[in-house]
């Protein structure tokens, strides 16, 4: 073998050993944080939070009425919606459609969607915005989500 072959072999030998005697070094143990005393009232504020296996097949959900206020030329609509199934409610969607007096489409929003999972007994607050028309009587609202359908129920209060 020449020369040149021989620095090469000692060279990957060399860089063999000295990757082997890195991998085989202790890492330092990493201290865990330090406790922080916590209140009694604050447990469920201290627990971490939980994964919930989203509803497959009908959810129910909890709401407000809706509270319209015309703003120039939109109609912004407000709601509070409550998750009253046992399991998340993945892929929310809310629309409103509105109709004139015969019951023909006017118009209609552009769907709310909310991109986390709507937990069990979780709140949130939807907007709806839709230009206002003059032909507009009455409206109506379409909940579904990404499993299936979704069961309302007007409250008083959330």
């Amino acid at each position: 073998m020449n020369r040149s072959g021989r620095f090469l072999l000692i060279l990957a030998g060399v860089t063999l050993a000295a990757a082997a005697a890195s991998a085989e070094q202790a890492k330092p143990a990493v201290t865990p944080p330090a406790a922080t005393a916590q209140k009694p009232n604050d447990e469920a504020a201290a627990a971490p939070k939980k994964l919930v296996a989203p509803v497959r097949g009908e959810a129910l959900i909890g709401y407000t009425k809706p509270v319209t206020k015309q703003e120039k030329n939109m109609i912004i609509t407000t709601i509070k919606i409550k998750n009253l199934s046992s399991g998340a409610i993945a892929g929310l969607k809310v629309d409103e459609f509105w109709y004139d007096k015969e019951g023909n489409p006017v118009t209609g929003s552009q769907p709310f969607r909310w991109r986390k999972p709507l937990q069990p007994g979780e709140v949130i607050d939807v907007v709806l915005q839709v230009p206002r028309n003059p032909n507009m009587n009455r409206n109506q609202y379409k909940f579904e989500h990404a499993n299936g359908t979704i069961k309302t129920q007007l409250m008083p209060k959330l």
